[in-house]
């Protein structure tokens, strides 16, 4: 099969079934992405405690999810993805139930709230796409995770939606408590997708013979080459960590102190936001068996540095909304392209030990742009978040290209272009 065709058989029950939970799980992050902060705002937390929450999640999820992945290479993914949802039960229950500090920080923390995580399975997610890689063949896999990418986005947006519903309330309830039953979203989407998830099955990983492997490649040779590329993807992922913790987490909070607007206005506007990212995402899934799956992910991202330098100098919320819709849909489009050229640069054995580290070094990072930036905006510095974020993303998207260039021709089976083109000094 060439990289111009579409997958030549349907997507497997199981990979269906990871999709599906994927959906069900963005809804309620979709709605907390938007909520979570001006609960906490509306609780009278300082923009350094809503920031510093943010991060001990994001801390939290990154210690986890480094060893998730090594693990789950080794005793499966479904078990893993179980626990995932029943933790996120728990929290969403205990979120809903009380305002009190330390209880809700710690049920924000363990939960990954209000990270807006694309559906994934927070510290958990790198089971997740290990297990949806082990259900496709690689070729197929930037059209597939592609594909989870959009999902996870329109769920979101479907969740950003329900957002404007605690103002309907808020007489009724107070401007506070009327936030707490979207925590509910959790709840009801935990329940669910640990239904989904019983009913998926999970194939057994056995290596290759090991002569059949050898004629291939030295496994000695294999391994250092899987190394030396998974040290430089976390080099190059911390900078787009430090890019998306300093323009992410914490919008709608800037939207807030910036216009002076609330969730009747900004929900419709995340909503928005994640329903463009959403068709970006299957744009790019289309557009990579075409023009390359690093061509499209460099021009939509450049492109979207571009309205990220500019999106602070917007002078009215409803100008910069717009920016912020077209370049989040242009940055966060390409997710899933860049997760099918990480899972599928080692061997199928190490796809959750390779999901885990690029997870990992991206979160770490990530986890403390949130508190630098409600730092920023709580002061009233609204462009610096945004102008430290482009030097990063510029730098990352530069890094990405030497990096993925030959990974994509070994993915597609074709040949390395030659010496001396941008893809020199990869080491891959």
């Amino acid at each position: 099969m060439t990289a111009r065709q579409k997958p030549s058989t349907p997507i497997s029950s199981t990979a269906r079934l990871i999709l599906a939970a994927r959906f069900w799980r963005s809804i309620a992050q979709g709605a907390l992405v938007v909520d979570l902060a001006l609960y906490l705002n509306a609780l009278h937390w300082s923009g350094t405690a809503i920031g510093g929450v943010l991060s001990g999640a994001g801390l939290a999820g990154s210690a986890f999810g480094l060893v998730i992945g090594f693990f789950s290479d080794r005793f499966g993914r479904r078990q893993f993805l179980i626990f995932y949802e029943a933790v996120g039960c728990v929290c969403g229950v205990v979120a809903f139930l009380t305002s009190n500090t330390p209880l809700l920080a710690a049920a924000v923390i363990f939960g990954g709230f209000g990270r807006g995580a694309n559906g994934a399975a927070g510290s958990f997610a790198s089971a997740e796409d290990a297990w949806l890689a082990d259900s496709v063949e690689p070729i197929e896999r930037g059209y597939v995770f592609s594909l989870k990418s959009s999902i996870g986005f329109a769920g979101m947006a479907l969740g950003a939606m329900t957002a404007m519903l605690p103002p309907l309330w808020s007489n009724a309830l107070g401007p506070a408590v009327s936030h707490r039953p979207l925590f509910l979203t959790v709840v009801l989407g935990g329940v669910v997708n640990i239904l989904i998830l019983r009913k998926a099955t999970e194939r057994k990983r056995t290596p290759p013979p090991a002569g059949d492997e050898a004629r291939a490649k030295p496994p000695e040779e294999t391994h250092r080459h899987e190394n030396r590329f998974l040290f430089r993807l976390m080099l190059i992922n911390a900078l787009n960590g430090l890019a998306v913790g300093l323009t992410g987490p914490l919008m709608s909070y800037w939207f807030a102190k910036r216009f002076g607007v609330g969730a009747d206005l900004i929900a419709p506007v995340m909503g928005g936001t994640f329903l463009a990212v959403a068709v970006v995402a299957q744009f790019t899934g289309e557009m990579g068996r075409r023009s390359g799956m690093v061509n499209i992910l460099l021009w939509t991202r450049w492109s979207g540095m571009g309205l990220l330098l500019i999106l602070p100098m917007m002078p009215v919320y409803a100008l910069a909304a717009l920016v912020h819709i077209l370049r989040t849909a242009l940055i966060s489009g390409t997710i899933g392209t860049r997760q099918a050229l990480v899972v599928s640069a080692v061997r199928n054995e190490r796809t959750g030990l390779a999901s885990s580290l690029n997870t990992f070094s991206g979160r770490l990072p990530q986890s403390i742009g949130p508190t630098l930036a409600g730092s920023c905006i709580g002061a009233g510095w609204f462009m610096t978040p945004f102008y430290l974020g482009a030097v990063f993303q510029g730098a990352y998207i530069f890094l990405f290209d030497r990096l993925f260039r030959q990974v994509e021709h070994k993915i597609m089976g074709q040949e390395a272009p030659p010496a001396g083109t941008t893809t020199k000094g990869t080491g891959y």
